[in-house]
């Protein structure tokens, strides 16, 4: 009782993550807009793709394992945190992410990376895979079908069409205003992170958040996605899947058919009692895996 006493009149402050001070910040221009990332370790090269709502910290628990042996990257997207948040829907269109990736692997004087990305952040990472392959080492997706798999659920399960409402909801005109920090915060686990994470959105673009589904995800209204064709690009490197199993938003029927579109070896792993944001639901299952795949 005392210590919760102390914690509440800030006599005594709850223990900071050392992560935040062991990281360095750095910023790459990409076509007019700043782009914030942080660092970690030395060694072959990481690159961290956060997804929506979230930002680089959403891989605290992956960075500090794999920064014994790796250079560590997490970035923030644009419109994300310190990362710019230029105007427009056409600025978060597809090609733009793409190339914001290609922008700090080269800034770090790199020519491929290990790609690793949730959410938005996986998609963006398959389509990396799929246009730069030969920036690509090796590709981790997390709770993210194939954009093949994604397309052909949005066509024909009917489950994924209702779960993806939200997504509609997001074009809607004057969507960003009912957005808060502290309610898009409210998934994180953990008073200090979550007040990490509502400082983040604080200086973030709810605009800009609710651009990349203008920019890239199916209109309302509009005819469904078709099924994907007989010929789908096929990913180059070698794929680690990881997908909670509890998540609503992207189903897991959606990683069906993968192995159809890599070229490499395709590992998937589904994750019992975790959600969405896998990464920190089970993230010690999730990092261990992901070391385990990289020592291969």
């Amino acid at each position: 009782m005392l210590l919760a006493l102390l914690l509440a009149s800030g006599l005594l402050a709850p223990p900071s993550d050392d992560l935040l001070d062991r990281v360095t910040h750095h910023t790459v221009e990409n076509d007019g807009v700043q782009l914030h990332y942080v660092t970690l370790g030395e060694g072959p090269l990481v690159v961290m793709l956060h997804g929506f709502p979230d930002y680089w910290y959403t891989w605290r628990y992956q960075m500090k394992a794999l920064a014994e042996d790796h250079e560590v990257v997490a970035m923030d997207l644009r419109g994300y945190n310190r990362s710019d948040a230029p105007e427009g829907v056409d600025a978060y269109a597809m090609k733009a992410l793409i190339s914001d990736v290609a922008a700090v692997i080269h800034d770090q004087g790199r020519e491929r990376t290990i790609l690793i990305g949730h959410d938005w952040g996986g998609a963006i990472a398959w389509q990396v895979a799929i246009h730069r392959p030969a920036l690509v080492e090796r590709l981790v997706i997390l709770n993210v079908p194939h954009p093949n798999g994604l397309s052909r659920e949005l066509s024909e399960n009917t489950e994924q069409q209702k779960n993806s409402q939200y997504a509609a909801d997001f074009q809607q005109e004057g969507a960003h205003e009912k957005l808060t920090a502290r309610g898009l915060a409210s998934w994180v686990k953990g008073e200090q992170a979550r007040a990490h994470y509502i400082e983040a959105f604080e200086r973030s673009s709810f605009e800009g958040m609710l651009n990349y589904y203008k920019a890239n995800y199916p209109k309302p209204g509009a005819a469904r996605p078709a099924a994907p064709g007989a010929a789908p690009p096929k990913i180059a490197a070698p794929v680690l899947i990881l997908h909670g199993l509890e998540d609503r938003a992207l189903l897991v029927d959606g990683h069906v058919g993968t192995w159809d579109w890599v070229e490499r070896d395709l590992t998937l792993v589904t994750i019992p009692g975790a959600g969405h944001f896998v990464q920190q639901d089970a993230s010690d299952l999730v990092t261990r895996s992901i070391r385990a795949w990289l020592a291969r």
